[in-house]
């Protein structure tokens, strides 16, 4: 009897804990859902009183919650965390700093072992700025093809709002049809006025996330046209075709200034080019340039005759359009 008792109670508990298991499974799931979606609208806005509102955020931490606090109220910090969004990359503030410091000290020590210790600043110093350099150019290339998938964009806009969507439901259809980074920003703009926010404070959110004037325009045009009325669809089809010529002069433009951007290509390697061949047929007279002040004084010259003539070609190959 206590055998058959003991056995029921064993099977009556694993039957009641896997029932619990299989009903709260799909809440812990809905849960997890949830926060992810909280935490990719958790952005701030400013409303039109100044006051700063919030859908829901949770900041990540990083390694160091007190440095990311800290750096977080400063303009350095604001700015750190705006490139750090810009950029797509899955890191902090406090991250980018921890990594930033290692590897300057780092180089620091490196240098300090194979070489004069006031090589060790400068070392130290580039190698530090490594993981902004990073971000800068994840930014750039990511904003770069955000530029080049927006018409499409804003055509599939137009086609759902001629099919009789709504504007919001055409933001959530351009957020699924299209990839990363258009999809994702798209998708945070649809789900911030989802949540509640205003839908002019989402747009100029994303025309912050993304410094384009394109989407300055975009932004813009919605709103009015939401104020004063107009037919939205033709509004952004206009839109679309004015970015896709814009890309056809730069393409132009780059094509007629290739020569210029390669002289000056031709023109900054030529002389470490020169001098590495010059180093291997007379070494003794390119040692001089390393040993003797004057031949010091003369390479920084050079170095920086080099750097105001390379931003000086680009300045005059630039067109703005």
């Amino acid at each position: 009897m206590l055998l058959a008792i003991g056995v029921f109670l064993i099977v009556t508990g694993i039957s009641m804990g896997v029932g619990w298991a299989l009903s709260s499974i799909p809440g812990n799931l809905a849960q997890r859902r949830l926060a992810k979606r909280l935490r990719e609208v958790g952005s701030m806005s400013i409303t039109t009183a100044g006051e700063p509102t919030s859908v829901v955020r949770a900041d990540e931490q990083g390694p160091l919650p007190g440095v990311g606090k800290l750096i977080g109220k400063t303009g350095a910090g604001i700015g750190l965390s705006r490139l750090i969004e810009q950029s797509g990359v899955k890191a902090t503030s406090s991250g980018i700093l921890v990594v930033s410091g290692a590897l300057g000290l780092l180089g620091m020590l490196g240098v300090l072992m194979f070489a004069p210790s006031v090589a060790a600043a400068p070392a130290g110093l580039l190698l530090g700025a490594l993981p902004i350099l990073y971000l800068m150019n994840r930014r750039g290339a990511r904003i770069k093809k955000f530029e080049e998938q927006f018409p499409e964009a804003l055509d599939l806009l137009a086609r759902a709002l001629r099919a009789g969507h709504a504007f919001q439901t055409s933001l959530g259809m351009v957020a699924d049809e299209l990839a990363e980074p258009v999809g994702p920003e798209f998708k945070k703009t649809f789900d911030q006025q989802n949540f509640g926010l205003p839908l002019k404070e989402c747009l100029f959110e994303m025309a912050d996330r993304v410094p384009l004037l394109d989407v300055r325009f975009f932004a813009t045009a919605v709103t009015i046209q939401r104020e004063t009325g107009g037919n939205l669809a033709e509004i952004l089809n206009n839109l679309a075709h004015v970015v896709r010529e814009r890309f056809k002069i730069l393409r132009q433009v780059r094509v007629h200034t290739a020569h210029g951007r390669f002289t000056g290509y031709v023109l900054l390697a030529l002389p470490p080019v020169l001098g590495v061949v010059l180093a291997y047929l007379s070494p003794d007279h390119m040692n001089t340039l390393f040993t003797e002040q004057m031949g010091k004084t003369m390479l920084m010259g050079a170095g920086v005759m080099q750097t105001v003539g390379y931003f000086w070609i680009r300045q005059v190959i630039k067109i703005e359009v």
